[in-house]
């Protein structure tokens, strides 16, 4: 610690929190949480290697799986070692660097992982909507730019946050209220003006709830354009190409929308539920996005030949 002005402590070290109450149980929740981390990095090489072998798989709709997989890896190794060392060593302090630095790549990660999933539904909406013209509008040279971009753009909307968190003076508090450091809940311990890292903040979540807004959009689109299928049976074909990223959509979302809730309205709410809320955020999606794509392993091949089935039959329909 350094004495500022003779009168203030400016705090150099945070401290994360366990799990409230429940510090004489944390070397058994480290078994739950150990495992979890590995199923989901398991589950996550398990379709990078699928995707890799399977050569019917060399599409742009699977280099964006692989992109949603490889931001899930990024991101439970980003919180794992922090979480490990409250739990295993009961270890929970943190130099403020390191806490920004974890801060940048826990919302980076979460950035991009909401453009891959905005561009997915676009490719979901491409392909049932035009199907013959899906493989000629994106290419794989397209799909990696496309992920070039969203890669850069994730990244540069979150740069700021470290510069402006550092430039905070901390003199108060310094407990967290997570396993891992946030962005809300960094800036909340500054006795200093914080108003530009609330501005900002609330201009990043913005910006993944337009991604939100335009996943919805094509969505209902898309549920224009299967309701305009004359065959029911076809209907079904075509939704069930968008189940996978309709659940990795929810798992995305609904975690980030209860934790907002609660950070801005729920005042008085239990600290464990807060740290249930914030692990569940970065836990349950690395986990349930492998799951949810590899029960479906045996469809990722058939949900190409939909493709090509609905394309062949849409064909037959224009010809006639």
């Amino acid at each position: 610690m350094s004495i500022i002005n003779m009168s203030h402590v400016e705090i150099t070290t945070f401290f994360l929190f366990g799990m409230p109450r429940l510090e004489y149980a944390h070397i058994w929740i480290s078994i739950p949480v150990c495992s979890m981390y590995l199923v989901a990095i398991l589950g996550n090489c398990t379709i990078l290697f699928i995707i890799k072998t399977e050569p019917s798989l060399h599409d742009p709709m699977y280099y964006f799986l692989s992109m949603l997989a490889l931001s899930d890896m990024s991101l439970s190794f980003s919180s794992l070692p922090t979480m490990l060392r409250i739990f295993l060593f009961k270890a929970s302090e943190i130099s403020a660097n390191a806490c920004f630095s974890q801060k940048f790549f826990i919302h980076g990660f979460t950035a991009l992982e909401s453009s891959v999933l905005l561009i997915m539904s676009f490719d979901r909406f491409l392909t049932i909507h035009n199907p013959l013209r899906h493989s000629s509008i994106l290419t794989t040279v397209r799909a990696a730019q496309i992920g070039v971009v969203c890669f850069f753009k994730s990244f540069l909307l979150v740069l700021p946050f470290p510069f402006t968190l550092r430039r905070l003076k901390y003199c108060k508090k310094s407990q967290l209220s997570h396993s891992y450091c946030l962005h809300q809940d960094v800036m909340k311990l500054a006795c200093s003006d914080n108003r530009i890292d609330v501005i900002y903040g609330f201009f990043g979540a913005l910006c993944l709830m337009v991604d939100f807004m335009l996943i919805a959009v094509s969505y209902i689109l898309i549920l224009k354009t299967v309701l305009g299928i004359a065959s029911q049976k076809e209907q079904l074909k075509a939704l069930n190409t968008c189940v996978s990223h309709i659940c990795a959509v929810t798992i995305f979302y609904l975690p980030i929308i209860n934790l907002a809730i609660v950070h801005h309205f729920a005042r008085d709410v239990s600290p464990l539920f807060n740290v249930l809320m914030a692990n569940v955020l970065l836990l349950v999606r690395p986990l349930m996005n492998p799951i949810v794509y590899c029960v479906k392993t045996r469809q990722i091949k058939s949900e190409a030949n939909i493709t090509v089935i609905y394309s062949r039959k849409h064909l037959g329909g224009m010809s006639q």
